[in-house]
């Protein structure tokens, strides 16, 4: 790539945006210069002109003089590192590490030979601080102090190492991942609930001991109609989307009168009838009757240690919950974008917000009250899962990021770049490439907060779960940034600090006792895979894509210890779906192939046939005349072959299902996020029709490695006492 000019490649360089990268077909791609003065615009950064390029160069040198210390210095545990200060030049300075638990020490200064700068009209000087090896894991400060004034800033010390929970032990581990709103139950409302999700654990552990439940993100939507379908496009990562509550297990709603509890039965029943035959999931209708229900419980008021529990709830949250809640409250009042409201009501600290959270302070104590109901039934559902055996238990999706419109792009508006999108380069199932629509997160603004929000964030999420699955996880190293304006082939990628982001992320994770997977599908640097495996965070792997340096096969043998093994995953039709090529003729219907049909189909026949013939050849498949369960279960018995140390079955192969849950470049052209679970014929499946289903009973027999499937070992519908 010709850059215009130095100034410009100097602040690409320092801002992490690509200049070029290798794309799908191992080309290497330059980017053009406007999008990278597009995407530096998105970080406040003019570099439209020559000039505003070299002042904004200029700025960058003198930046980290203008201040004593760096706002957060990240650094694994064990590791020799310095920080530099920054001071009135011929000042005496000491810097001190002030310790999570309260202990501290002084840090020793090195010899630094760089001379004083003149900044601002004053001349600074620098000093270098060694950082002890033997600090403790965790949020500690550093304290710059001279005789007339004091600085500080956040040092992060992070595990070099995750690895495994102690109760999974040495011993390999099987589980369920499911679109939770898809499995429905007889007592759901419509979608999938908290509730069917403590039942599916509880089954999966004692039926089929599988030892964990992998779920959707179950991130925040909109509080009023029309939701957003995906669960990886929310309006917060930190909180729960209510749409998931079971409102016959609150806690309050036992003490409900018979009005209230015929008001509830009279929601869910017009509900239900109104959802007959709908061959797609409703969101909409159901959050409608969900929400007067919540209602109806909340206004029934607490007993006073229920009370005592939600304000403890509350006071521990703290800001970012109040503001949420008020987020909620001024959606429904002007809307579900926060940019088209007044101007005074687009910054969370602004006068007129508060006025307007004290008008309606009973609005935002409901949608408090929410978010603490779905923390409890949260809880619920991993203590059942624990209980029933499961070594892991619930397994939590965080999605990639969130959309310009959400509350977090309210709550935390400086940082998010403004003016691009999140999106993905072409690669070989979105030809065209991706556009999400999320908004990143500035990686200069990450620092400068010490990474809080995305720290609070992962520490929310892994409160009720024994894992949790990062989509995406190359986003914590880079992000593919669209301009406004431009489509997804004219992107570019922008770094972030995937040192502080992964240390994060296994510190949170170590403190909480969860294993972390990586989806690392798709265009990913090779080094990034590597990086992951050295601090003990697993990857994804999925039988269609592992291949050799030859485009074969993997055999099983080669395949990762460190990975979550499958076959499919959401982004790809069920098993069943993917053996006929069904992907491949979506793919043609929606316009999304840039290769001809018969081409396609072709190369997707070859790739079935060489699957076939490894399968026969390993012995995992017998005969000729085999039907689509039979090869299931010998693509799951070659799961069980590889070194693997998590594997996963989709709850759709369990069951035969056959229709995807998304296509990847698509929203309203396909329903995505909106198909039920579903049988081999095609018609839904309630999760009692789940239990017992002696298809998934075969699938749990190979996952657990047993010779001959065994009959329901455990009656769904007897009582049985003593031993079998």
């Amino acid at each position: 790539m010709a850059l215009s000019n130095l100034y410009l490649a100097e602040l690409a360089a320092e801002f992490g945006i690509a200049t070029e990268f290798w794309d799908w077909k191992g080309r290497l791609t330059e980017i053009s210069d406007e999008t990278v003065v597009a995407v530096l615009a998105a970080m406040e950064i003019d570099a439209a002109t020559e000039e505003a390029a070299a002042a904004a160069v200029e700025d960058l040198h003198v930046g980290p003089w203008r201040r004593a210390l760096p706002a957060c210095t990240v650094i694994q545990q064990g590791s020799s590192q310095s920080v530099r200060v920054h001071v009135p030049d011929g000042a005496a300075v000491t810097v001190r590490v002030r310790l999570e638990d309260g202990g501290g020490s002084d840090l020793r200064q090195l010899i630094n030979d760089e001379p004083a700068r003149e900044i601002d009209g004053r001349w600074i000087g620098e000093a270098t601080f060694q950082i002890p090896e033997d600090l403790p894991a965790g949020y500690h400060r550093l304290s710059c102090r001279t005789a007339e004034w004091t600085a500080e800033g956040t040092l992060i010390v992070t595990p070099h190492f995750l690895g495994f929970p102690a109760t999974m032990g040495d011993k390999r581990v099987w589980g369920y991942a499911t679109q939770l709103y898809s499995v429905r139950s007889s007592d759901s409302w419509g979608l999938g609930d908290l509730q069917d999700l403590a039942d599916l654990a509880t089954w999966s552990a004692t039926q089929q001991f599988a030892s964990y439940v992998l779920v959707n993100p179950l991130h925040a939507a909109q509080p009023m109609t029309p939701l957003e379908p995906s669960p990886y496009l929310p309006t917060s990562r930190r909180y729960v989307n209510p749409i998931y509550l079971r409102p016959e297990s609150i806690s309050e709603y036992a003490g409900l009168d018979e009005r209230q509890r015929a008001r509830i039965a009279q929601l869910r029943g017009r509900l239900k009838k109104r959802l007959e035959n709908e061959p797609e999931l409703k969101r909409d209708e159901v959050w409608r009757a969900k929400l007067a229900a919540l209602r109806v419980i909340f206004d029934a008021g607490l007993k006073p240690t229920r009370l005592m529990s939600l304000n403890d709830f509350v006071r521990k949250e703290g800001r970012p919950l109040s503001q949420f809640a008020t987020w909620c409250a001024l959606v429904n009042a002007h809307g579900t974008n926060w940019r088209d409201w007044p101007a005074e009501l687009r910054r969370p600290s602004s006068p007129e917000v508060h006025k307007f959270a004290t008008d309606h302070v009973t609005d935002i104590v409901f949608y408090s009250w929410l978010q603490w109901v779905a923390d409890e039934q949260l809880r619920a559902a991993q203590s059942a899962a624990k209980g029933a055996g499961m070594r892991v238990g619930i397994m939590n999706d965080l999605a990639v990021g969130v959309s310009g419109e959400s509350a977090e792009a309210w709550m935390l508006g400086e940082s998010f770049a403004r003016g691009v999108s999140v999106g993905a380069p072409p690669d070989h199932f979105n030809q065209t490439g991706q556009d999400w629509g999320q908004a990143p997160w500035r990686p200069d603004r990450l620092a400068e907060l010490s990474y809080a929000p995305f720290r609070n964030m992962v520490a929310g999420i892994l409160r009720h779960s024994g894992g949790i699955r990062v989509d995406h996880i190359m986003g914590l190293f880079r992000l593919w940034w669209v301009p406004q304006g431009m489509t997804p082939l004219q992107g570019t990628y922008v770094r972030y600090n995937h040192e502080a982001m992964v240390g994060i992320l296994v510190l949170e994770a170590q403190r909480a006792g969860a294993v972390v997977v990586g989806e690392d599908l798709g265009v990913v640097e090779p080094w990034v895979r590597v990086y992951l495996r050295d601090r003990g965070i697993l990857g994804t792997s999925i039988a269609w894509f592992e291949r050799d340096g030859y485009g074969q096969m993997l055999p099983p043998e080669s395949w990762r210890e460190y990975c979550m093994a499958s076959v499919t995953t959401h982004d790809l039709p069920p098993t069943a779906g993917y053996l006929n090529a069904a992907h491949v003729r979506l793919q043609h219907e929606l316009g999304l192939l840039t290769e001809d049909l018969d081409v396609e189909l072709a190369h997707a026949a070859r790739e079935v046939d060489e699957v076939m013939r490894v399968l026969h050849d390993r012995g995992f498949l017998a005969g000729d005349d085999t039907s689509t369960e039979d090869v299931v279960l010998a693509l799951h018995k070659f799961l069980v072959a590889t070194p693997a140390r998590m594997l996963c079955a989709a709850l759709t192969d369990a069951v035969g299902d056959h229709r995807t849950q998304n296509q990847p470049g698509t929203t309203d052209e396909y329903p995505n996020w909106r198909v039920p679970l579903s049988g081999p014929d095609g018609q839904p499946m309630s999760l009692e029709d789940v239990f017992h289903s002696e298809r998934a009973l075969r699938l749990s027999a190979v996952m657990n490695g047993f010779v001959v499937p065994p009959t329901a070992h455990r009656s769904t519908s007897e009582f049985i006492i003593g031993n079998d």
